[in-house]
C-alpha cells in the first residue's frame, strides 16, 4: 500500500486474521465519494439503503469477504450532540453496514472526556497494526491520508480507546440522533 493515498480497504481487511475496529471521531467528514449523498440527503432528507448503489457494493463485498473468514469487524463513532447532518446520514445509512455483518455503536462525546484518545481515527487489525487516517479541515482525505504503525504504545493506545468507547457506546439500534 502506498503511504500517499487513501489504503486498499480490500488488502488492508485481507490481511486480518480475527479483528478489525474502526474508530470514527469526526462530526463532518468530506470524501468524494459520499458527497453528492450528503448533500441530496441535507437537502431531501431522504437515503437509499439499496447496497448496489454507489461505493456501497464494493465496501459491502469487501466486509462480507472478510466477515466470511471469522474476522470480527466492529465501528465505534463518537459524536457531539445535537449532531451534525453528516451523523444524521451516516447514522441513517448504518443499517447497510450492519447488513454487511459490521457491528457498529455510538458514543455522545459528553461520554468520552475521561478517555485516552489517539488524535485520529484509525482501524485496528488483530491489535497489532494500527492505520491512522488523516483528513483535511473539511474532512476529505488529506495527503498522506493515511499512516501505519507497528509501534506497541500505539497499538495499545488504539486498542484501549477502542474497547472504553465500544463498552460504553450505544448499539446501533438503540441509538437516536
Amino acid at each position: 500500500m502506498s503511504q500517499n493515498s487513501v489504503p486498499d480497504f480490500a488488502e488492508l481487511l485481507g490481511g486480518a486474521q480475527h479483528t478489525a475496529v474502526h474508530l470514527e471521531m469526526r462530526d463532518v467528514y468530506g470524501v468524494g465519494d459520499e458527497v453528492e449523498e450528503i448533500e441530496h440527503f441535507t437537502r431531501t432528507g431522504q437515503i437509499t439503503l439499496d447496497p448496489t448503489a454507489s461505493f456501497w457494493p464494493e465496501w459491502l463485498g469487501i466486509v462480507k469477504d472478510t466477515l466470511a473468514r471469522g474476522v470480527v469487524m466492529r465501528r465505534a463513532r463518537i459524536v457531539s450532540e445535537p449532531v451534525t447532518n453528516y451523523i444524521r446520514w451516516e447514522h441513517a445509512v448504518t443499517p447497510l453496514n450492519l447488513g454487511a455483518g459490521e457491528q457498529v455503536r455510538w458514543l455522545p462525546r459528553r461520554h468520552a472526556s475521561d478517555i485516552p484518545l489517539p488524535g485520529n481515527d484509525f482501524w485496528l487489525i488483530d491489535d497489532r497494526l494500527a492505520v491512522f487516517h488523516f483528513f483535511t479541515g473539511d474532512g476529505d482525505w488529506a495527503n498522506p491520508g493515511f499512516e501505519f504503525t507497528e509501534d506497541p504504545a500505539a497499538v495499545s493506545l488504539c486498542a484501549t480507546a477502542f474497547e472504553t468507547v465500544w463498552e460504553r457506546g450505544i448499539p446501533h439500534e438503540k441509538y437516536t440522533v
